[in-house]
């Protein structure tokens, strides 16, 4: 088994299965998949185009030998037996809809043995649970079923993946403090641009051994450098979730972050991910590779060179990591995923209400869920 590397590329890469920018062709999906180069880490997730992704992925990865290259994996939305709910996409498989906790540990088997039959390969390296519910984040069944598919060979090492919008800090936590001597790897959202809140759950991730996978490192795209104020998004692009202005305020904290990687001799996106790979626990990056619209827009093939010649020496000093955040500070810039003071009305499968127990969770970690996770402006 191999351990994940520095630089990662996920499936939702290349506008196909997630639409970010321009889906690119079959081709040049595979290329971009394909390991090599730098980049040696791959990774898929079941639900994205209802198992078609892990098959794109399959066709990239076949004739590379398997020592080669590090496979992540992620189960846990449920496309064979739930129905999609509009833009929510497919119901977790906790979903009480679909079975009780007797039935987790089977369908944890038979989607990850699924996903490997579409891929090509006899075991993932790394296999996530992806956008966990309440239930998943706090079921000892469902951590009894992730860690029996490691003890049956179907996967190296297992680990948490939460979203897949911002939050989920106290669950997180929980998760690690319940079930950490099983889990060996979180994958939270993080960047200079968003520090704010996965930063929060990083101080547990290191005291329970368990290393971070981070995504979004190119906060939708900015740090690439071809997405600019003004800029038209293609029509379902996934970006268009974001607040009215985000380009044009991302594109303005980004000019103050130039100098600091003028100096470190970095392009945007490689700051971006030595910014997160300066942070305790943080082992592996995984920016999203965007083809955006337009004929001054920088080809994907490019960027992917960009992210394998990542420099293998830490080139930011503390006081520029320091001095990073404050510049990228986005402290209650939006209302959390997740258990949160904010959430009202009846749980839902990605937010719930705070309890007793995860508030007592934040203590622990000098976390005020009032003060530290809460939108104020």
């Amino acid at each position: 088994m191999r351990e994940p590397g520095r630089a990662a590329i996920g499936t939702w890469s290349g506008g196909r299965f997630l639409h970010f920018g321009e889906a690119i062709g079959e081709e040049r999906l595979e290329a971009l998949l394909r390991p090599g180069g730098g980049v040696e880490t791959v990774l898929s997730a079941d639900a994205y185009g209802q198992g078609e992704a892990d098959r794109v992925l399959g066709r990239a990865l076949a004739g590379v030998p398997r020592t080669e290259y590090s496979l992540i994996g992620a189960v846990g939305h449920d496309f064979y037996e739930g129905e999609r709910e509009g833009p929510k996409g497919f119901p977790r498989f906790t979903d009480p809809r679909l079975r009780g906790p007797e039935q987790y540990g089977s369908y944890l088997r038979m989607a990850t043995e699924a996903s490997l039959e579409r891929i090509g390969a006899d075991s993932f390296d790394l296999l996530l649970l992806h956008n966990p519910d309440r239930i998943g984040y706090s079921s000892e069944v469902v951590w009894d079923g992730m860690a029996a598919l490691r003890e049956a060979g179907l996967t190296g090492r297992i680990g948490v993946a939460p979203g897949p919008a911002n939050g989920f800090t106290l669950d997180v936590i929980s998760c690690l403090e319940r079930f950490g001597d099983r889990i060996d790897w979180a994958m939270i959202i993080l960047n200079p641009l968003e520090p704010w809140p996965g930063e929060l759950c990083l101080d547990a991730a290191v005291r329970h051994e368990v290393k971070v996978l981070t995504r979004v490192v190119d906060y939708g795209g900015l740090f690439w450098g071809d997405l600019r104020p003004g800029m038209e998004l293609a029509e379902r692009d996934h970006r268009k979730f974001r607040p009215e202005g985000w380009i044009e305020a991302g594109a303005e904290k980004l000019e103050r972050l130039l100098p600091i990687a003028e100096r470190s001799k970095l392009t945007p996106i490689q700051l971006a991910c030595q910014w997160n790979l300066a942070h305790p626990a943080v082992e592996s990056v995984a920016p999203t590779l965007i083809q955006e619209i337009g004929p001054e827009a920088c080809p994907i093939e490019a960027k992917r060179l960009e992210l394998a010649k990542l420099p293998a020496e830490q080139r930011l000093s503390a006081e520029d990591v320091e001095q990073i955040r404050a510049i990228g500070d986005n402290a209650g810039c939006m209302s959390l995923k997740g258990a949160s003071p904010e959430h009202e009305g009846e749980e839902r499968p990605d937010r719930w209400p705070l309890t007793d127990d995860l508030a007592s969770v934040g203590s622990r970690w000098g976390i005020d869920p009032e003060r530290d996770l809460v939108a104020t402006h």
